[in-house]
């Protein structure tokens, strides 16, 4: 059980140790320094910190060395020899409990979305469309809505974008104009998404955000892991899972204000690919998410390589701060390290700037918020060691860890009912029968027709005799009038 006397996560020590208030925890965070500088233990001490106080974690595991936390940290003289330094005189090397996830299925249970959840902007994004052909997919999900169509799955959205274009004359002067062109663009932009494996993420059953929000039998939060080495092959792929989670929390969570401690705490790693080549729409979502979600009780920490990766609209809301090693061997990364100095509340003992650049793995300059949520003055500290294993879990590891996971049975065999893919199909082949018993009743009808007009002109024998001897007659008869008339005019 976690200890409700102490709010305190003891991040490591220096002339002092440091701690961070988990009152300010959902103030959020900025994880930064070089590639092998130690950001993943400091990710990893932090996720087990706000575990031991009953606040369950979402992370990615980016390159599959964090499994390792369903496991306890083995023994070792350099811990000890760490534990002594930072004055941690009880640390018990304990497994956490986690749950695996994996957009693919293969290292962890599931894990999915539907379209209309996904949403047009964050769909937009990751089909890296244009303004066009944005408009046309905002037209689609507006027909969808108003023809009480589910988007469920690829399939789904195929389906209504050919019956959008179908229709386009219709709804171009409804909406504007539809154009089969960007309706293919999209068609083929989807192509390309579904080959990078998307179509295990968009379906039945979709994700419940109170699965991410759960705490074992002893108290501890349970730490949800998303194993993202492949899915990092798809970096679209990856910012929009991530964003719509941020989003879904942002819109179902009710608003609590400042708790003593976070509901939850999300761990965005790799956030420059949330940023890279971002359109301006998405960004302002983004800020608005970071700036309103803490008041919803859950903290996000961004990690990444360089602070300059942020933009300073949101870098400005991440209050608690932990800065590894950066190196200053080009113009960029000097700017990057006078960057990052900038951003703490100096100390001065600590000349910021130059002590970014020598400082060796495991140490970090740390600044977090203290009472009234006053940032800190910077400290270099030695970060703590973790109690469960650096490194990641076997094969063996990880699936009896999900073997006893608290939600395979809901997530692990999808789902696929009757969605706008069936219904349009369903439609089409009413249509399509329909308009076939109508040709052939009209194809029916045509001979019945030529055999009624063919017997109308037909002459039986005796009439034709008839009007034979008729024509005869008539025409004796006009030859006789004719002569006497002559005659009589003559012998006059």
């Amino acid at each position: 059980m976690h200890d409700s006397s102490s709010q305190n996560l003891l991040i490591g020590s220096g002339t002092a140790q440091v701690t961070l208030q988990s009152r300010y925890a959902n103030r959020h965070g900025l994880i930064t320094g070089a590639t092998g500088t130690g950001k993943t233990v400091t990710l990893q001490i932090l996720a087990e910190g706000f575990s031991r106080l009953g606040v369950p974690v979402f992370l990615s595991d980016v390159k599959g060395d964090v499994s390792g936390m369903c496991q306890p940290i083995a023994p070792h003289p350099k811990i000890t020899e760490r534990l002594q330094i930072i004055g941690i005189s009880e640390h018990r090397p304990q497994a956490y409990p986690c749950i695996f996830w994996d957009l693919f299925g293969e290292q962890g249970h599931p894990i999915r979305a539907t379209i209309s959840e996904i949403g047009p902007l964050l769909l937009s994004n990751l089909l890296e469309l244009n303004d066009t052909q944005e408009g046309v997919l905002n037209i689609a999900f507006k027909v969808a809505d108003e023809q009480g169509l589910l988007l469920l799955d690829l399939p789904d959205l195929r389906s209504l974008l050919n019956f959008v274009a179908e229709q386009k004359a219709e709804l171009s002067r409804l909406y504007g104009n539809v154009s089969s062109a960007s309706v293919a663009a999209i068609q083929r932009r989807l192509l390309v998404l579904e080959q990078q494996g998307a179509d295990h993420f968009f379906g039945e059953p979709a994700l419940k955000l109170p699965d991410l929000m759960r705490t074992d039998l002893s108290g501890r939060g349970i730490i949800s892991i998303l194993a993202a080495d492949r899915l990092m092959h798809s970096p679209r792929l990856y910012n929009t899972l991530l964003l719509w989670l941020l989003s879904e929390l942002f819109e179902e969570l009710p608003e609590v204000g400042d708790p003593e401690r976070p509901k939850l705490v999300f761990f965005f790693d790799e956030a420059h690919l949330l940023f890279d080549q971002a359109p301006k729409a998405l960004l302002e979502k983004v800020e608005q998410v970071v700036r309103l979600i803490r008041s919803k009780g859950v903290g996000v920490y961004f990690i990444t390589q360089n602070p300059l990766d942020v933009p300073d609209s949101v870098l400005g809301q991440l209050g608690n701060r932990i800065q590894h090693a950066l190196r200053a061997y080009t113009p960029r990364d000097q700017k990057a390290v006078r960057a990052a100095a900038t951003t703490f509340r100096q100390n001065p003992d600590i000349d910021t700037e130059t002590t970014i650049t020598q400082l060796s793995t495991g140490e970090a300059l740390v600044s977090t918020l203290e009472d009234k949520g006053i940032p800190g003055m910077v400290q270099r500290i030695l970060i703590r060691p973790p109690e469960s294993r650096i490194g990641p879990a076997s094969a063996a590891e990880r699936a009896t860890a999900m073997q006893h996971s608290p939600v395979g049975s809901q997530y692990d065999q999808a789902i696929d009912r009757e969605s706008a893919h069936e219904i349009l199909t369903k439609r089409a082949a009413e249509a399509a029968a329909k308009s076939a018993a109508a040709s052939a009743q009209a194809a029916a009808e045509k001979p019945a027709a030529k055999k009624q007009a063919g017997r109308g002109n037909r002459q039986s024998p005796w009439e034709a005799f008839s009007k034979s001897v008729l024509r005869t007659i008539g025409s004796n008869l006009g030859r006789q009038i004719v002569r006497g008339v002559l005659g009589s005019m003559t012998r006059k």
